[in-house]
């Protein structure tokens, strides 16, 4: 079994859409590429947050959902699924919104990337409702940002209660 995912027939790997979707070939790495894309997320994410702040962070998030929505679509039509594992931006543009609304810390980075991967793979309600409802490119990004909000959202809870049990 071959370490990489071979890419659709048509598409070769400088291929916009391909660099996009995979996150620079992040994607392309078996097995587990969604965890590969998130990892490949956080040196970006890192110098964006020192050199510009979280906010623009949260707005690279942004603009890299609405690219990702048009990449992710090409991809899978392409790959002829509709939503092929080997397609990474959505970890991407998820992982940036989690780490914009974390205190910049190792332990926290790391606490958020734990999370989000937990809710990205175990896909509670209503992640999945919204993985099975939109369909094409925001079918693909859409779940991952409800699984980025999950994780914030847990990431606040366990902070309150480590606070109080201080």
């Amino acid at each position: 079994m071959s370490r990489f995912f071979a890419l659709p027939v048509g598409l070769v790997f400088y291929h916009p859409v391909v660099l996009v979707a995979t996150w620079f070939g992040a994607g392309l790495i078996r097995p587990g590429p969604g965890t590969w894309g998130s990892l490949a997320a956080v040196p970006f994410a890192f110098a964006i947050v020192h050199f510009l702040g979280a906010t623009v962070l949260a707005f690279t998030a942004l603009v890299v959902f609405i690219v990702g929505i048009w990449a992710s679509s090409r991809y899978c039509v392409a790959a002829g699924t509709e939503d092929a594992s080997e397609v990474v931006v959505d970890e991407v543009a998820a992982m940036w919104l989690v780490f914009a609304a974390l205190p910049m810390s190792p332990i926290n980075w790391l606490a958020g990337f734990a999370l989000f991967r937990i809710f990205d793979i175990w896909k509670p309600w209503p992640i999945r409702i919204v993985e099975r409802r939109f369909k094409s490119g925001l079918g693909v990004m859409a779940d991952d940002v409800v699984a980025a909000i999950y994780a914030v959202i847990t990431f606040i809870f366990l902070d309150i209660l480590i606070m109080v049990a201080l």
